[in-house]
């Protein structure tokens, strides 16, 4: 048996890089009987056959997983969102923010398109403030790619945001190796065409680099939640001030009296719109019970 990491997925067939090369293989019967399904970024053991289908024999624990896209085992998410066309919604990027945090990937907020707009020093001041690296990119002159691909190294990293910020082509100026075919924002939907056709690693710079179909919020945020109890601890900013409301067992961090988040909000120690994300996403998960989202 040999240990490897699946890399691509694509029709019923991974295929595995190991040490010495890349072998395409198909998953064991037993794992569609325990209705376990092997992802992009797993490791996993295979056994290669000379006369027969290479096949995969176990998967590794995972450090984490994502549903939609398929994969497993990220460490870094960069979160593109461009300044126009389209432009930045910050509730669609806080809930991402909240979604990684709370499946312990590391995100890194990118804001692209820069030379178009000026308003994205309003944008890299909120969540600079928050505690999150931000990355000013703009991928006609490349500024931004260098910051980009240094943290890549020794890492599994994906890209998100929706079609037309500008993942791909953030790609190809990182790594001008890479043929990701790019597309252009409809005028009339507001969105872009999905360019990408299957969920593929690739590596770069020492460490491998996710580039996804159609990884859109709207995929994304139908496909993980966060239940209520986790949420403020998914709001990297309210955890200094978590231990010190009135209430600790059951304050929502919403109107409640004696609240330090909103205190905090208040005092302009935490940002009022990433709080007002944080009571929206409250709202809509409130009621969810645990067992409803096994």
């Amino acid at each position: 048996m040999t240990e490897g990491r699946i890399v691509k997925g694509i029709g019923g067939f991974y295929y595995v890089e190991t040490a010495e090369t890349v072998y395409e293989c198909k998953a064991r019967g037993l794992f569609r009987q325990k209705k376990i399904t092997p992802l992009v970024g797993d490791v996993v053991s295979i056994t290669v056959n000379e006369n027969a289908e290479n096949t995969i024999d176990e998967i590794k624990e995972r450090k984490n997983f994502l549903v939609r896209p398929p994969l497993a085992n990220i460490d870094r998410l960069f979160i593109v969102s461009s300044i126009c066309d389209p432009s930045i919604n910050t509730f669609v990027l806080d809930r991402i923010i909240a979604i990684a945090e709370y499946k312990e990937i590391e995100p890194v907020i990118v804001i692209t398109k820069i030379d178009l707009d000026s308003s994205y020093n309003k944008y890299y001041d909120i969540y600079k403030k928050a505690g999150f690296r931000v990355i000013l990119c703009d991928n006609k002159s490349g500024l931004g790619a260098d910051e980009v691909k240094s943290l890549l190294k020794d890492k599994v990293s994906a890209f998100t945001g929706n079609t037309g910020v500008g993942k791909s082509s953030l790609l190809n100026v990182i790594d001008n190796r890479l043929t990701i075919e790019t597309g252009q924002t409809s005028k009339k939907l507001g969105r872009g065409r999905h360019t990408t056709r299957h969920c593929e690693l690739y590596k770069i710079n020492g460490g491998y680099v996710a580039d996804t179909p159609g990884f859109s919020s709207v995929d994304f945020e139908r496909c993980e939640r966060v239940l209520k109890s986790e949420l403020p601890y998914c709001f990297r900013e309210f955890r200094p001030y978590l231990a010190n409301c009135k209430f600790q067992t059951n304050c929502s961090h919403i109107s409640d009296k004696g609240c330090a988040v909103i205190k905090a909000v208040n005092e302009g120690a935490v940002s009022r719109e990433r709080h007002n994300s944080y009571a929206a996403l409250y709202n809509e998960v409130k009621d969810i019970k645990e067992w409803e989202l096994k």
